[in-house]
């Protein structure tokens, strides 16, 4: 199966634009790569993922930043072993084969969570990551405040209900209700500035903590349980960065010359998770002048299986017939092979920079 690069679009900020269009994507330009929230919505970005780290970031020395929130931190896990592309491979079996007989209470999506992690993130594997030569893993997740961390689902709604109300209001109030939290490579602060709406609370990651980060970083209010205490940070129940930080509309901190990567599962950015329905709600125009985000198209969405890009209804489509969930997963994911490789010859041949398009508001 082929498809014209016209299966995704690439939009840029106008620093990353200007370069863009001047000498094209240049590998050692970039400093960071962005990882949004979203589920398994990114299944259809693991080819991408597999591309850049076989052979576009191949030789690298200096240090990458990779910064996600949730499933984003999750792909981030696997992609800095030292061995990415067998990581990746096993979060991929890991994710799809996702199994649950009865509906699930939030403790059993955590369990089996915890098992898709401990699949393809041994505990020997968390050291070297730590150690890697040149990424530098970052992951997002919130510490609850006043209802939101609460267990039981009437409390926990009431919470949320609060955090909805404080959003509407103005995004920083958000504040109010969850706490920034950024868990970063001990040897190296991400180029985040310190001054945004939200301010970060910042724990280095290490041996103790990373498992527990990384779980709390995706989980998702009244669907998993959050997680309590993680070592070397603030004590409390921690969840999904994505309430806050759900596209990475984050206050970068670059030269204009640094370029932040974002392969996203859609064409446009959602600043929090409860932004979702608010068209009004828009990123930082300024948090994205030195993104580059390489995205399907809406049309090409269309061809996918049910015409949509997978997430988390499937489970409760295709409840209790696992076999059906997992064959619609695998096509789609062998589906978004043939625009990945689009997309690099489009790097290596240059002609990227007639593809690229400025970000609309």
């Amino acid at each position: 199966m082929k498809y014209s690069d016209n299966s995704f679009v690439i939009k840029a900020g106008p620093k990353a634009l200007a370069h863009i269009r001047d000498e094209g994507l240049r590998p050692e330009r970039i400093r960071v790569l962005a990882g949004a929230a979203g589920g398994p919505k990114w299944l259809v970005l693991y080819h991408l993922d597999r591309l850049l780290f076989s052979s576009f970031f191949k030789g690298r020395t200096a240090p990458l930043h990779l910064i996600g929130s949730s499933i984003g931190a999750w792909r981030f896990a696997a992609l800095s072993q030292p061995d990415p592309i067998d990581a990746l491979d096993r979060f991929r079996e890991a994710y799809i084969h996702q199994t649950y007989v009865t509906a699930p209470t939030a403790a059993e999506v955590t369990a089996e969570s915890r098992k898709v992690m401990d699949r393809y993130l041994p505990e020997d594997a968390v050291p070297e990551i730590l150690a890697h030569p040149w990424c530098r893993m970052n992951l997002l997740a919130v510490r609850c405040r006043h209802m939101t961390d609460r267990e039981d689902k009437p409390g926990m709604a009431m919470g949320l209900a609060g955090a909805v109300t404080a959003n509407l209001i103005g995004r920083r109030y958000l504040g109010l209700f969850f706490e920034r939290t950024l868990f970063h490579d001990a040897r190296e602060l991400p180029p985040l500035s310190d001054r945004d709406t939200i301010p970060f609370i910042r724990s280095a990651l290490n041996s103790r903590n990373f498992k527990d980060a990384l779980l709390a970083s995706g989980s998702i209010p009244l669907v998993m349980s959050g997680v309590s205490n993680i070592v070397g940070a603030r004590p409390g129940i921690y969840r999904d960065g994505g309430m806050i930080d759900y596209h990475m509309d984050l206050p970068y901190r670059l030269s204009d010359e640094e370029i932040v990567l974002m392969p996203h599962y859609t064409d446009h950015i959602i600043p929090g998770w409860l932004d979702k329905k608010l068209s009004w709600r828009k990123p930082a125009a300024a948090n994205m002048a030195n993104v580059v985000m390489i995205a399907p198209t809406r049309e090409f969405v269309q061809r996918l299986p049910n015409a949509k890009i997978p997430d988390r209804s499937d489970f409760k489509q295709y409840f209790q017939k696992d076999r059906e969930r997992f064959a619609v997963w695998n096509n789609v994911v062998e589906m978004c092979r043939p625009p990945a490789e689009a997309f690099m010859e489009l790097v290596e041949s240059g002609r990227i920079r007639d593809k690229i398009q400025p970000f609309e508001y």
